[in-house]
């Protein structure tokens, strides 16, 4: 039997929540298990740390949830989806806190108690540094979290308390100054927390040292891109790149990781805690109180949302070239043109069948259907064909961390050979992928010493960083990073529909060929397929102002009450 250890401890009641609503800090006493006969050992803080999992690495969620974050939740707001209904962008302020769910103190309340807390329990000095970064790492995601968001957000190291009226109603804290103290959490976590913690539960399942490294190259990939592109802080920009390719370097070079010789894998498989490439998993099970997940039936057995021309387009040919150069590309005019001769990856991702609406009871809204995800195994049994798959969940991973090192290091602008070789290059040497090399000449990227510059490069993104884009685009094309990549390169304009058609186009028919088909195209007998016909589903983006979340009007107002301008974001007023 598997040990799930993605469970929600009863203890986080003793917690209570930081809301600011009228209910502040309410608790709940429980008969045997208080605040202040918990914390006596240091296999209680295990225990406790467990309840904030969840929140963290949702892996493939649990039951018919598709939020967690990947391809389903995904029919999301970016280009590599072609959706029958585009999900528009927020056009209005939220009347509540509750409708947005990220503007709330929970968390935050909870994680400061663990880190006081530690100091309680009788342990030796090196166990209380070690929680205390556990600690600390998770304090950094939970303000990581609501900076992307929010932008700017009140800071609080401490637990707060119900009487502190000063701290409850604490104005926006600049953004800089949050993320200079998530660095430090995370540098502290990196310092302290262990590298194995519990020897007799695989790697995978908790935080360690090479956890905390691994999402500290995440975390400040975004935040120095967000900072380049947002607020033209080079500074800034260059401390926070700095620290992701730190991070992603010693993981690299001393987690003692490798990339798994088969892509697929790290997404379909049913044990991962010997795949040599996974940082991070969240483990499931079947059988009586397992954990379990219903992916495999949304990717197998139902519709789909498809992905669109314009990821499709993105890998390159085996050549190493994009397809608009490469003498290898024979076209899209059936799928097997349009999968010949391709990135492997590809073939690993997508299904090598059209499943057209009216034809297939699986179909796909773009006729590109996704299986990534899919066990081959288990599809047609009772796990794979419901809610009960125990398919585990890759949370973070060495194919991640390389590509936040090397676009790091591209936007740093000290990208070399060997920071290539370290990183793309390995990824494109995988067993089964066998991809030519990326090469840099003189700040440009080149394959098999030639230099080359695809036509369709954005004209504003320099050609060896839309190449390091295209790359990570492929490599973790559907695991849910997409959205938060262009919002941080400050490209939503990739998904406005009507000028970008190819992100509402999907695989190129002739209607006679599929007689019993229900789809539209943009031709009379031929064409390609669109999926979001109709004027007023498209989806136009015509305000920057939608890169930040707008607060709740209910926590405004909340303030203003008590004395405090809790200032809107910009545009939203």
């Amino acid at each position: 039997m598997k040990t799930n250890l993605y469970i929600v401890f009863l203890v986080a009641v003793i917690m209570g929540s930081c809301k600011k609503t009228d209910e502040f800090l309410t608790r709940y006493p429980l008969d045997q298990m208080t605040d202040q006969n918990y914390w006596t050992s240091e296999s209680n803080v295990r225990t406790y740390t467990w309840g904030l999992y969840p929140n963290y690495f949702p892996g493939y969620a649990s039951g018919f949830d598709l939020s967690w974050g990947g391809y389903f939740s995904g029919e999301a707001l970016n280009d590599d989806f072609a959706p029958f209904n585009p999900p528009l962008f927020t056009r209005n302020i939220p009347a509540t806190a509750a409708t947005v769910g990220a503007w709330n103190f929970t968390f935050i309340r909870r994680i400061n108690v663990l880190i006081d807390r530690v100091s309680r329990v009788p342990m030796s000095d090196e166990a209380k540094n070690h929680w205390r970064g556990v600690g600390r790492f998770f304090r950094g995601l939970e303000f990581h979290n609501k900076v992307k968001s929010y932008g700017d957000f009140p800071w609080y190291s401490t637990e707060l308390l119900d009487t502190d009226k000063e701290g409850l109603y604490k104005p926006r804290d600049p953004r800089t100054l949050v993320m200079d103290s998530v660095l430090l959490d995370f540098k502290y976590a990196a310092e302290h927390v262990r590298a194995v913690d519990d020897a007799s539960v695989p790697k995978g399942l908790y935080v360690n040292k090479y956890t905390v490294l691994a999402f500290m190259s995440r975390v400040f990939l975004f935040e120095g891109t967000w900072q380049k592109y947002h607020a033209g802080n080079t500074a800034k920009a260059n401390e926070y790149l700095t620290a992701a390719k730190w991070a992603a370097n010693e993981v690299i070079t001393k987690g003692g990781y490798q990339l798994a010789p088969d892509y697929r894998k790290i997404f379909n498989s049913l044990d991962l805690s010997t795949n040599t490439e996974t940082i991070m998993y969240r483990r499931y099970e079947s059988g009586v109180g397992g954990l379990t997940h219903s992916l495999s039936s949304y990717v197998n057995k139902e519709s789909q949302t498809g992905a669109s021309k314009n990821a499709i387009e993105s890998y390159l040919s085996n050549d190493g070239l994009p397809i608009s150069l490469s003498p290898l590309y024979k076209g899209d005019k059936t799928i097997t043109d349009v999968m010949t001769d391709r990135d492997p990856r590809m073939y690993a991702t997508f299904v090598n069948t059209l499943r057209l609406n009216g034809i297939a009871t699986n179909f796909s809204s773009s006729g590109y259907a996704v299986h990534k995800f899919l066990n081959d195994e288990i599809k047609e049994t009772p796990e794979g064909l419901g809610s009960l798959n125990p398919t585990d969940a890759p949370v973070i991973r060495l194919g991640e961390v390389m590509m936040n090192y090397a676009e790091a290091a591209a936007e740093l602008g000290t990208l070399t050979q060997g920071d290539l070789d370290l990183t793309i290059n390995r990824l494109r040497k995988r067993t089964g992928i066998n991809m030519p090399a990326l090469e840099v000449k003189g700040g440009l990227p080149a394959v098999k010493d030639v230099v080359y510059d695809d036509p369709n490069r954005d004209p504003n993104v320099p050609s060896l960083i839309w190449e390091i884009r295209r790359e990570r685009r492929v490599e973790l094309m559907m695991e849910g990073f997409r959205t938060t990549d262009l919002r941080r390169w400050k490209k939503y304009e990739y998904v406005d529909t009507q000028k970008n058609p190819d992100i509402n186009r999907g695989a190129w028919i002739k209607l006679s060929d599929f007689p019993s088909a229900k789809v539209t195209i943009d031709g009379v007998n031929e064409g390609y397929i669109i999926p979001a016909p109709k004027p007023e589903s498209q989806r136009i983006f015509d305000n920057p102002k939608v890169y930040l979340t707008p607060l709740p009007q209910d926590q405004i107002k909340l303030y203003s009450d008590n004395g405090v301008e809790l200032k809107q974001n910009p545009g939203w007023q």
